[in-house]
This record gives structure tokens, C-alpha cells and sequence, in this order.
């Protein structure tokens, strides 16, 4: 009979849906476990206590401030919720039941704006906030309310904030939203903190179980959404990590929906979730895109972003949900608290709960020095990731609505500065955003008489997006080509832009064509102090200091005599407003002009990395031109670096190949270059005779859209189609990465079988025959 009776008791546990089988409140952020660790951290760490006494000391301020529902106190509940929840003393809980009630008892949440839209907007950012504060308020003084204090706060949320949500972006009666049109940081926004909310009321609406279940199956399509062809939207996250909105609105809609997610995953401990995709690679997206320095953290502002923005809240979520990647750890280890509004860092409640073991923070991360996020087609380049480094941001890509009319722009970080910035954003409902911020104007791109992109995108997007490809890092050579010909195409039929970094100088190459004659303007945002110093735009912020030279098609005038070299560049300053400093509201950029009427032509442009304003010990950079070639040399600490553009090879012939010769190496890679010692006069400068070096001298090669390389009537390079490759020879090691194709055969003249062969940053055993080393490269495509 005991048998029997245990056997039906355990079937009528088994039986029991997974909903009831929740902990007791609390249970969405502060569980009881998690408090008891709190405690214990608090007796033995002192960083712990000191954020610790920080909160509830702010609690205590709080209690004599904000009385009204939707005052200070409402916006930090948390502080109110863990204070009840560490000391168990009353007035904190009855503090929070006040503004619980208060809030509650409104008729409505819904933000009168959004609801004069048509059809009427019921849920919006306003009512996702109230949502979360009445589910963290709810679930930690759950045990000090009435019943009749319950039905007050659960009819409140559910008539004002939960159906509000449902009904307006994921019930299939009433819904009138759409991921494809507003399916970015608002969606997981207002969708997740309603079904937050219905985690925090599961004891008191039967229907509670059922809208957090349907929130969760909404939020994996919200995830997966791979954006549309008709309306030109983008997938929700790069594949690889990352969302196209800046980092400011990547972390803020990420961790919208990792809130829901963990507090799900408390409530319901084991219950299988959906996979998190992409989500499992944003944190080192956060990384990719963070300049470590001596102060607050950086981080690429494209778009709507802020240089300071944190992106601690989804990194530390999903460190709580159980990444283990150290990386995670470094990056929060870089923050400073309150450096952004948006944090979880150790001194708010929930940062405090969940703040990791920071003692196993690795120095530096594991992580490769350079990125390319091929869907969202941002990418960041850096010499190493030590503070106060150098890194190279570059974006084009997508344009709309928080991503701004910048395709092909870059931002450039150098000993800790934004030193070539992004000019910003400002207060949406200012004029100076959609006319200027957003705009082209705004950024470091090039305009054909005054354009770009076209104003209209920022509300009907770009239906052909700008792209990013091609990334190549070899040390302190490093390469990625970018495509802005899509979204400027109103403009330009031709608008490539490539970056080339060598050392101490990275040059930007353009390649520019539009639909009929007219001028072309190279724009430069400083982050500094900056003037012209002969043919050099100088640019110094504290300890960082850079030089800008323009090249090709002409250079600046030496002297300040503009007038009497008409074929040069012209340099004009153009006031434009300052973003977010009402004591400075305008600053200069530069815009530098090529001086003729053009249909076509082509830029090179240096920018130049000094150790400080001081430095002196300067690249020289020699111009080289012929009818069919543009390039430089570059002589820098004991080697010379020669970079060709081949002219014969943008386009403007038809089946013919783009055979060319260059100081006697034969090619027809669109760019080509090479790099060997420097044996000759320190100081020899620009109208020395060429130095000819031979394939034994050189040690570095990089190629763009070749198919191969000759010197002496010897094959150094061979491949049946063009493609990108740089070459790195350390003694008898190799470095070598060739990319561009799906499968590429290539041989590459080595003088014997290396030691050491590394192909595309993989180590492989090398194939050699009669002096050239064997290559296949197939990714599957």
C-alpha cells in the first residue's frame, strides 16, 4: 500500500505544471540564496561592504525623498527593495508600498503623445518602466502586503502596464506592431518588462503563467529576426555579436530582454529556454567595440552613441546566466561606477547581487586585435589591448533611425583620446539633429557637391546598404575595404574607401566616381586642438597627437599662400553645432577639397601616429604617380614600405585585365605593396632615385583584388582568381592570409619549406614544391 501511495504522490508531483513549481518571493533578481552570499561577501570583502553601505545609504536618502509615485524613489526601487530584503526593517517595505500603491491606483500608464498616434500607441518606454518597477517592488515585499494591497498592485500592472504591452506588440488580436517595424531596443523594451511583470504576480493571476510564456516565445523571434528586402531592415543582431543601433541601444535593448530572461530562469529553475543565438557573442562585440584607457572606458559612438556608454548591464546578465568567458570579467573590470546611466555596476542593488569574483579578471582579454562584424558592418582595428592603445573604428552599413548617415566614416582612438572623432548626437527633438548629427556633414566621409547620403534616409532607411569586407590583420599591418557606393548612391556610382595601416601611419584610400562633373570634399572631424602646419592638419588633445596629410589627388599648399597654387587642396573650416555642451555650442571641422571639376578621382590620405605632440622622430612619406599608378613610400623605424594603387584596376576597362608595372614588380592587383629593410640615408627624403628590391629583400607583401605577383620572371604570387592577401616572412617562418573566395588555389615562391607556416592565423603543415609554397583555402560557401 506504501508503495502504492508513493507512487501516486509522485506522479501527482511530476504532474504539476513546471509554473507552480516556482520558489517563494523573492524570487525575480534577490533570491534568497543570492542574499545569503551578499551577506556573507559583505563580512569579508570591503569592496563588497563599501557598495554595500553606498546603496543603503541612498535608500535612507530615499525615504525622505520622491514621495510621489513617479518621483526618484519609484526610479530606484532596487535601492528601496534589497534595503527591506538585507535589514528586514519596515519602513523601507512600507516605503516601496506606498509608491506601489500610488502607481497602481492611476488610471492609466500610456504616454499621451503615443496615444494621440493612430491607431493609439498604449505601450511605450513609459509603461515598460512602470512595469519593472512594480515587479521589483512586488516580488521583495510580497510578504508584507495585505490581500487587498495585492489586488490593488496586480490590477494596476496588469490593466496599465502587461496587457497594455501584449495587446500592442505580440497578441495576435489586437497587436499592432511589427518586428519589421519596430522591432529594435523599444520591442524587447516594452515586451519583456511586461513579461517581467507577470513573472512578479504569479500567485495572484491565473493568467500570469501563460503571458510569461508567450513573451518568452516572442522574444526567441524577436532574436532570430533576420530583417526584410521590402523595407530594407536589418536582422536584430549581427551574427557574430552586436546590433546595428550603437552600443548605447545594443546594450539597452539586449539586456531588456536578459532581465526577462534571468528572472525567468530564477522562477523557473530548469526549465529549458530557447538557444541564445547571436546573444552568446555580444558580450565580446561590447569588447570589440571598447577603447581600455587611463579613465572611464570608451567606446565606438556611432550613431546615437555615447563615447562613455557601459555596456556592464548585458555582460554582466549573461555572465549571471552562466557564460563563462573570462573576457567578461576584464571588460567589467575596465568600468568606473555610474560612467553611464545604464549599468549594473557594484554599487546599484542588482549589480551588486551579481557581481562576479573580480580576482579572476585576466589582464588583457583573450581576443584577437581586430573584429569585423560582417551583417552590421562595423569594425575595429588596435595596436594591442593595453590602455591608451591605438584603435580604429570603422563603419558603413546600415542607416536608420538610431544609425546614422555614415557609411565609410571611421573614428580613431589614439593614447586615449578620441582623437578623429564622430561629431555626436544631440537631444532628438532639437534641429540640429536631423539636420546636421544625423546627416553626412556630420561625419569623417567623403561629399560630391555638399552630398552624400541622401536626408530622406534617416526616416525610409537605405535600401542598399553600405559594406564592410575583407579584413586583414597581420600585426602592425593591418587592412579593411569599405563599400559605401550603396548608400550614397543617390551621389556616387563609386565609393570605395580602404584602410591601410602600416606602423606609425594609416592611409585612407578612396576611390570615388559620381554621375557628372562636379567637387569632391574629404571631411575631418577633430577631437582636439587643431590647425594647419604647412601640409599637415595637426591635431593634439593631452598626450595624443596625430597628423593628417592629405596626398592624392593634390596636396595642401606648405605655405599660406593659397592663391598662387590653384591645382592644390583647399582647406576650409565650417562651423558646425557641438553635441551636448551648452557653454561651447559650435566647434570646427575641416573639410578639404580637390579644387577642379571631376567626375572621378581618387584620394590618399595619411594619417600619421605620434608617441606625443612632441615627437619628431616622423615617418617620411614620398608621393609616387604615373599615368596608370598613385602611391607612397613610406620610410619608418629601418624599413621602407612602398603601397601602389593601380589605376588600370578601378573599373574602367572591360574584360581586359588590369596588368600593370610597378618599380618592376608586375601585377594586376587593384593595391599592391611590399615592405624591406632600409639600408640607404636615414634622411633620405622625397626625390631620391626608387630603391629596387627583389623578392629575397622583401619581407612583407599585401595585395588587394590580385590574382598575382611577378619580379624578375619569377611568380611570387599566383591565383586564378583576384584576391586579398598580405605575406609576413620571419627568417624561414611565414605568416601568410589569403581571402576573398570560396576556394582558392595559390602558390607563394618561398626560398625552402618553413619552419613555421601560419595560414589565416592557423598553423599548418606547409606543402612545398620547387620553390613555392602550395595554398587551398576553402571556407564552404
Amino acid at each position: 500500500m506504501k508503495s502504492v501511495l508513493f507512487g501516486i504522490l509522485a506522479w501527482i508531483t511530476l504532474s504539476i505544471p513546471i509554473f507552480a513549481q516556482k520558489p517563494s518571493h523573492p524570487y525575480l533578481f534577490f533570491s534568497k540564496e543570492r542574499l545569503a552570499t551578499l551577506t556573507n561577501r559583505i563580512k569579508t570583502d570591503t569592496a563588497i561592504a563599501h557598495n554595500w553601505n553606498d546603496i543603503r545609504q541612498e535608500a535612507d536618502n530615499l525615504l525622505t525623498n520622491g514621495d510621489r509615485g513617479d518621483g526618484q524613489a519609484r526610479t530606484k526601487i532596487e535601492w528601496l527593495a534589497l534595503a527591506y530584503l538585507m535589514t528586514t526593517e519596515k519602513k523601507y517595505a512600507d516605503k516601496v508600498k506606498g509608491i506601489l500603491i500610488r502607481l497602481c491606483s492611476q488610471p492609466t500608464w500610456s504616454n499621451q503623445e503615443m496615444m494621440n498616434r493612430n491607431p493609439p500607441w498604449t505601450s511605450d518606454l513609459q509603461t515598460a518602466d512602470r512595469c519593472w518597477s512594480v515587479a521589483i517592488g512586488y516580488d521583495a515585499i510580497y510578504n508584507t502586503l495585505t490581500k487587498d494591497e495585492r489586488k490593488i498592485i496586480v490590477d494596476g500592472v496588469v490593466r496599465n502596464g502587461i496587457k497594455p504591452a501584449l495587446n500592442d506588440w505580440v497578441l495576435p488580436e489586437t497587436r499592432i506592431h511589427t518586428l519589421n517595424s519596430m522591432g529594435h531596443n523599444w520591442w524587447s523594451a516594452c515586451v519583456d518588462m511586461a513579461g517581467i511583470a507577470s513573472l512578479a504576480i504569479l500567485d495572484d493571476q491565473p493568467e500570469a503563467a501563460d503571458w510569461a510564456e508567450t513573451v518568452m516565445k516572442a522574444s526567441e523571434e524577436w532574436m532570430r529576426f533576420s530583417g526584410d528586402q521590402l523595407q530594407a531592415k536589418p536582422r536584430t543582431f549581427d551574427r557574430t555579436g552586436g546590433m546595428y543601433e550603437s552600443v548605447n541601444y545594443a546594450a539597452f535593448g539586449s539586456s531588456e530582454y536578459l532581465f526577462f530572461r534571468l528572472a525567468y530562469t530564477n522562477t523557473f529553475p530548469g526549465k529549458k529556454q530557447p538557444d541564445l543565438g547571436a546573444l552568446k557573442k555580444l558580450d565580446d562585440f561590447f569588447a570589440h567595440v571598447s577603447y581600455p584607457r587611463t579613465g572611464p572606458l570608451y567606446s565606438l559612438n556611432f550613431g546615437d552613441g555615447e563615447l562613455t556608454v557601459s555596456a556592464d548591464r548585458p555582460v554582466k546578465l549573461l555572465y549571471a546566466l552562466g557564460s563563462d568567458n573570462p573576457n567578461d570579467l576584464w571588460y567589467m573590470n575596465q568600468l568606473t561606477n555610474g560612467q553611464h546611466r545604464e549599468g549594473l555596476f557594484p554599487n546599484t542593488p542588482i549589480g551588486l547581487v551579481y557581481q562576479p569574483d573580480m580576482s579572476k579578471a585576466p589582464k588583457l582579454p583573450n581576443l584577437a586585435t581586430s573584429a569585423l562584424f560582417a551583417d552590421m558592418n562595423w569594425a575595429s582595428m588596435r595596436t594591442s589591448w593595453e590602455r591608451d592603445a591605438t584603435m580604429l573604428g570603422v563603419k558603413s552599413g546600415y542607416t536608420w533611425n538610431h544609425s546614422h548617415a555614415d557609411a565609410n566614416s571611421f573614428i580613431l582612438f589614439h593614447k586615449g583620446e578620441d582623437i578623429i572623432k564622430d561629431a555626436g548626437n544631440s537631444w532628438y527633438g532639437s534641429k540640429d539633429y536631423p539636420e546636421y548629427f544625423f546627416q553626412s556633414q556630420a561625419h569623417n566621409v567623403i561629399l560630391f557637391n555638399g552630398k552624400a547620403q541622401p536626408k530622406e534616409q534617416q526616416y525610409n532607411g537605405s535600401p542598399l546598404s553600405g559594406k564592410l569586407s575583407e579584413l586583414m590583420d597581420a600585426g602592425d599591418m593591418k587592412y579593411i575595404m569599405a563599400n559605401g557606393t550603396g548608400p550614397t548612391s543617390a551621389n556616387f556610382s563609386r565609393n570605395f574607401r580602404h584602410y591601410l595601416w602600416l606602423d606609425k601611419v594609416i592611409l585612407i584610400i578612396d576611390d570615388v566616381k559620381a554621375y557628372e562633373t562636379g567637387k569632391f570634399q574629404w571631411l575631418l572631424h577633430p577631437g582636439g586642438e587643431s590647425k594647419k602646419v604647412g601640409g599637415d592638419i595637426s591635431i593634439v588633445k593631452g598626450k595624443s597627437s596625430v597628423l593628417v596629410r592629405p596626398l592624392f589627388p593634390e596636396t595642401l599648399v606648405q605655405t599660406g599662400f593659397d592663391h598662387d597654387f590653384p591645382e592644390k587642396m583647399k582647406l576650409t573650416e565650417v562651423t558646425a553645432p557641438k553635441a551636448r555642451d551648452p557653454q561651447h555650442p559650435t566647434e570646427l571641422y575641416y573639410s578639404i577639397d580637390y579644387p577642379e571639376q571631376v567626375k572621378q578621382t581618387k584620394f590618399i590620405t595619411a594619417i600619421i601616429l605620434k608617441e606625443s605632440p612632441d615627437d619628431k622622430d616622423l615617418p617620411i612619406i614620398e608621393r609616387l604617380h604615373s599615368e596608370t599608378m598613385q602611391g607612397v613610400r613610406i620610410k619608418q623605424h629601418g624599413k621602407i614600405s612602398e603601397i601602389y594603387l593601380n589605376l588600370l584596376a578601378d573599373g574602367r576597362i572591360m574584360h581586359l585585365n588590369s596588368v600593370n608595372q610597378f618599380n618592376g614588380w608586375e601585377t594586376d592587383a587593384y593595391l599592391f605593396g611590399i615592405t624591406y629593410p632600409d639600408h640607404t640615408d636615414g634622411q633620405r627624403g622625397s626625390g631620391s632615385s626608387p630603391t629596387v628590391a627583389g623578392p629575397d629583400e622583401v619581407n612583407d607583401y599585401f595585395m588587394a583584388y590580385g590574382s598575382y605577383v611577378r619580379k624578375n620572371q619569377e611568380t611570387v604570387f599566383s591565383s586564378l582568381s583576384k584576391v586579398f592577401m598580405m605575406a609576413r616572412k620571419d627568417g624561414n617562418k611565414l605568416n601568410l592570409i589569403v581571402q576573398g573566395q570560396p576556394l582558392i588555389n595559390a602558390s607563394f615562391r618561398f626560398p625552402k619549406t618553413p619552419d613555421t607556416f601560419i595560414l589565416n592565423h592557423q598553423p599548418l603543415k606547409p606543402v612545398y614544391e620547387k620553390g613555392q609554397l602550395r595554398v587551398r583555402v576553402e571556407n564552404g560557401n
